[in-house]
């Protein structure tokens, strides 16, 4: 999927940082996140995320948002596209 098909779904793209992976990271699919997000996002901001393995142990890293133009922040901000014009049309 396209980051800017996530974003205009309303979905926060993220990217690891540094040469880190999924792989790198033995990420097998069992695990959940913590994204641990600011009152206000930017373009190409740092996002903290807290990864629980199955066996109970936690890894934090930094990943970057990928919302490159504030136009893609103000539609994870409404929700997605179809928010963010439902919500220009009622204003």
């Amino acid at each position: 999927i396209h980051r800017s098909n996530l974003v205009g779904m309303g979905v926060l793209p993220l990217q690891f940082k540094g040469g880190e992976g999924a792989k790198s990271l033995g990420l097998t699919g069992a695990e959940t996140f913590d994204i641990h997000l600011e009152d206000t996002l930017h373009p190409h901001q740092d996002v903290h995320v807290t990864i629980h393995r199955a066996d109970g142990s936690t890894v934090d890293v930094t990943t970057i948002a990928r919302l490159d133009t504030p136009v893609d922040v103000r539609y994870l901000g409404y929700g997605g596209i179809l928010q963010t014009v439902l919500k220009q049309l009622m204003d």
